[in-house]
């Protein structure tokens, strides 16, 4: 199976402006994301997706595979469709690029999911910390028993009517594989309603009828999106060194 990663990269993040660039124990954030899909021996190549000439200046300095990708693009999986037009796969990994807690562990995991049959989209979970199961910015995925993805929501699903404590919660971490074919038409469809009301792309999948398989991790991750949240990777980074 020939899988190769694209992390899409642009630098006019509206909350945190230059985010991928901004620095982190004097690294870029960008190369704890490019460092961890390189680490994944079952990848065979790793690429960095972008807009702009001041990252793909970057990229060339670190000797980072970079591809420049139009300016029109509204999200990262239409820049990782661009890359895919150019470069035959069995299987494209997004890992997006404001992940600098991605983990060799999460792509091996995901890759495993692709390998069974039938799996065009793969994507993966966590257990959701207390904190987050309120957080709208953690986003929530309730799953079949055969793991198949049901509904994604920034709200606390399920909803436990009977205040029992039961209810398990499950964080989606942001790392998609796709099969070239889920990955033309997903670019090829409108935006759906669903997808806009709770402004998430992967919900495109669902309302279409195609099936996101998503595999368990025990590693979470920190999306950055916010200058709080640089400083809480900040933070987790520095323990681990220490511990």
């Amino acid at each position: 199976m020939k899988a190769i990663a694209i992390i899409p990269a642009r630098l006019a993040s509206t909350r945190l402006p230059r985010k991928v660039l901004r620095e982190i124990g004097g690294r870029p954030l960008l190369s704890y994301v490019y460092a961890a899909a390189r680490a994944c021996s079952q990848l065979q190549d790793v690429i960095v997706a972008t807009d702009s000439e001041e990252i793909a200046t970057v990229c060339r300095q670190n000797g980072w595979t970079c591809r420049l990708t139009s300016a029109q693009h509204r999200s990262g999986t239409d820049r990782v469709h661009e890359v895919a037009q150019a470069i035959e796969a069995d299987v494209y990994v997004n890992v997006q690029g404001d992940e600098p807690l991605a983990r060799r562990e999460h792509l091996d995991t995901l890759l495993g999911l692709m390998k069974r049959e039938g799996v065009e989209v793969g994507t993966l979970k966590t257990l959701c910390s207390p904190e987050d199961v309120t957080n709208p910015n953690a986003v929530k995925v309730v799953t079949a028993l055969d793991g198949r993805a049901l509904y994604f929501s920034r709200a606390a699903i399920p909803f436990d009517r009977d205040t029992s404590g039961e209810a398990r919660y499950y964080k989606h971490l942001g790392f998609y594989a796709y099969r070239k074919a889920a990955l033309d038409a997903f670019c090829a469809w409108p935006e759906s309603e669903l997808e806009r009301s709770e402004r998430l792309e992967q919900l495109r999948f669902l309302d279409h009828g195609i099936a996101i398989h998503v595999a368990e991790t025990p590693f979470d991750t920190v999306g950055v999106d916010t200058e709080e949240d640089l400083r809480r990777v900040e933070r987790i980074l520095r323990e681990r060194k220490l511990s």
